[in-house]
């Protein structure tokens, strides 16, 4: 290979060139101040709740605060993500985040700070990021090219691990030297790079002839899709485990600290290393994923996670849990970063934010429910006791690899619009409907059996892109013929599934067809409301 050749290849398979870009390096940069200055605040929460009242059970609480509005508003905020504009919506969140963190800074530095308005202010904050989280997520593949979104959501990964690592350490010294309220207020200020940049942001406009899904249809088009995506359903049962088990670390670890070290300062340490631990599992994990399958790392990963957990309850030492924070922290961004890019490829544009929010909703309330059950396992028995039952749960979650496995192979979610247009004999109104599509195929009566097992399989794409019921009936003058059919709300919701259809698709349908002997014919019925017939007198 020449040398001229050689920098080509590296030009285009280089982590750093989504940074080319102008606005997704300028969105990096200004999140990566955001994120700092989130964990900060996180740290300053918990620290204020531990000086405001000595209770585990409030202390776990500003987690579940935290993690609360992602259960409540995930899937109705990736509804609106997909169906508004992404750039209004995420400069509408972060104004009201940068409010509620201005709220948060005055009340703090008049000492109007009390367990419960710390709780709601945590929760006002959490609400705006449930909201804009799912639409954060989607827009990454409008800011880069195609073959550029791995390599952008491994810098956003390492981004939000450069933060984890930087954040609490530095929170741990400022609260230390200059107080609480100044950690509060660095928050508050960092909301302004990224509503500068997203304010700056010329997104081009999405035409659209068809009329925008409303609120609900939207969510109930998601979780169809998820409904009818084994794929999705696994990998949320294994994410909902992990978060469950791993939340009692975050809910307990201010409370470890506060025992082990009487000062913010041993906080922000474990935390600080926890961080450069994360930085490490993100640069482990490029490397790792060429090598070994995502199930692999993804138990390796959830074992260490296990180890750190029971090591937590047991050591009491903070020289010694600081290096087991390198690898917890290690451990946690393999697990959450396998899960984030496995989610992302398989959820197509039109779906995305929605399935984000599913995810999000699957994790958040696993944290928030774990949260709490872990604050009031430590108020009843003892903080190591809750650390030792969590470190033993999230290791028996391996077992969960047999019935649930992740899927690790790439698929191409860009559409595949085959269908061709009925002949209409009128232009129909989008909400007409109830709309039944038949398709008649004649196969090999020989390969029925084989074509019937397709088929059936592929009832679930369907069913996942709009379809309500679907069935396939055998001909009873003619062996060889069969009659699929589906039933879809509405004439916009089945032009709709014309653009739901992915390459990934194809493949199983090429399947079905294999059986048949002629091309299939497929027509299409809209439902013949009655006219009410004038009364007579």
């Amino acid at each position: 290979m020449t040398e001229s050749h050689s920098h080509v290849a590296h030009a285009a398979t280089s982590p750093w060139k989504p940074l080319r870009v102008p606005l997704f390096r300028n969105l990096l940069i200004a999140d990566l101040a955001s994120d700092i200055g989130t964990f900060m605040q996180t740290v300053g929460a918990a620290w204020l709740m531990v000086s405001l009242t000595n209770r585990p059970i409030y202390v776990a609480l500003i987690q579940t605060a935290s993690a609360l509005p992602f259960f409540l508003l995930a899937l109705p905020a990736g509804s609106t993500g997909d169906i508004v504009d992404r750039r209004k919506l995420i400069l509408s969140t972060e104004t009201w985040m940068f409010v509620v963190a201005a709220v948060l800074t005055i009340t703090t530095f008049i000492h109007a700070m009390t367990p419960l308005l710390l709780l709601l202010l945590t929760l006002a904050l959490s609400f705006g990021d449930a909201v804009e989280a799912p639409t954060w997520r989607a827009i990454l593949p409008e800011l880069v090219q195609k073959e550029d979104l791995t390599p952008a959501l491994a810098l956003n990964g390492i981004e939000f691990n450069l933060a984890r690592a930087v954040g609490p350490g530095l929170a741990g010294f400022i609260i230390a030297a200059a107080g609480i309220g100044v950690a509060f207020l660095l928050n508050t200020l960092s909301f302004l790079g990224v509503i500068l940049v997203i304010f700056r942001w010329k997104r081009p406009p999405r035409r659209n002839k068809l009329p925008a899904e409303t609120l609900g249809e939207a969510s109930a088009a998601g979780l169809r899709f998820v409904r009818y995506s084994p794929a999705i359903r696994h990998l949320l049962v294994r994410c909902g485990a992990v978060a469950l088990f791993a939340s009692a670390f975050w809910a307990l670890l201010p409370t470890v600290s506060e025992e082990l070290s009487r000062s913010a300062l041993g906080y922000g340490l474990l935390l600080g290393f926890f961080g450069c631990g994360a930085i490490l599992g993100a640069a482990a994990l490029q490397r790792g994923r060429s090598k070994v399958s995502s199930e692999v790392m993804l138990s390796m990963a959830t074992a260490v996670l296990g180890v750190v957990l029971l090591s937590t309850g047991l050591l009491h030492r903070l020289a010694l849990l600081s290096v087991l924070m390198i690898f917890g922290g290690g451990a946690w961004t393999v697990c959450m970063s396998l899960f984030s890019t496995i989610i992302q490829s398989l959820a197509p544009d039109w779906v995305r934010a929605r399935v984000l929010s599913i995810y999000l909703f699957v994790f958040q309330g696993s944290v928030a429910l774990g949260s709490t059950l872990w604050g009031l396992c430590a108020e009843h028995t003892d903080v190591q006791i809750s650390l030792l039952i969590a470190g033993v749960g999230i290791a028996a979650t391996l077992l969960l690899q047999f019935p649930f496995r992740l899927p690790d192979a790439e698929r191409d979610l860009s559409i595949w619009n085959h269908w061709g247009n009925p002949q209409l004999f009128e232009q129909h109104s989008p909400d007409a409907g109830p709309v039944l599509i038949t398709v008649r195929y004649v196969i090999d009566p020989l390969r029925a059996a084989d074509f019937l097992n397709e088929i059936h399989r592929y009832q679930r794409i369907r069913r996942r892109d709009g379809a309500t019921r679907w069935g396939i009936f055998r001909d009873t003058q003619a062996p060889n013929v069969f009659l699929e059919s589906f039933l879809v709300d509405s004439w916009a919701e089945h032009q709709r599934q014309h653009n739901r259809f992915t390459m990934a698709d194809r493949e199983l349908e090429k399947r079905v067809l294999s059986f048949t002997l002629e091309p299939t014919t497929v027509k299409h019925y809209l439902y013949a409301k009655r006219e009410h017939p004038v009364a007579r007198i």
